[in-house]
């Protein structure tokens, strides 16, 4: 079942790297208590992920910062070293964006935004979405109809929604 609004984000344990290397971060402890945007995406180091989704939330984050949004995370179904070498190829771990790897796609299956693509190498991969979610509630969420459009769930668009 996919989420919509409304609905509480599910507890989930991802993976960030750390200075001691890979460490798992509660996704509810995240959550609790402060308004956060969750982007997740395909793959790093994919087209549009690297050229227009990630960087629409860079360009945007003082913005988000301004609306009183505490966090900005991204999640994609790759491993924590991964999201760390592509958060530094692309300036967004020095931004602020938090890079989170949801490694066997518990979370993205969980919340219904999987999908695959196994003449490309996706399996299991996330669906491209944005979301605002203020102490686990979903407050709005913007998925694309099509994985390789990055319009509706753009940085610029959840900050228009939010008014």
């Amino acid at each position: 079942m996919t989420i919509k609004v409304g609905d509480t984000v599910p507890d989930a344990k991802l993976l960030v790297m750390g200075e001691d290397g890979p460490r798992q971060v509660s996704l509810g402890d995240k959550l609790k208590d402060r308004k956060v945007v969750i982007f997740g995406l395909p793959g790093a180091f994919t087209g549009t992920c690297s050229t227009a989704h990630v960087p629409s939330f860079m360009i945007t984050y003082d913005d988000f910062m301004e609306k009183g949004v505490d966090e900005i995370i991204c999640v994609a179904v790759n491993d924590p070293f991964v999201m760390k070498a592509w958060g530094d190829s692309t300036r967004a771990n020095d931004t602020g964006i938090t890079m989170l790897a949801d490694a066997e796609s518990e979370f993205t299956t969980a919340i219904g935004m999987n999908f695959s693509a196994a003449p490309v190498g996706f399996v299991d991969r996330s669906k491209r979405y944005s979301m605002l979610v203020e102490n686990g509630e979903i407050k709005i969420l913007n998925a694309e109809t099509n994985p390789g459009e990055c319009e509706i769930s753009a940085g610029e668009t959840l900050l228009e929604a939010m008014g």
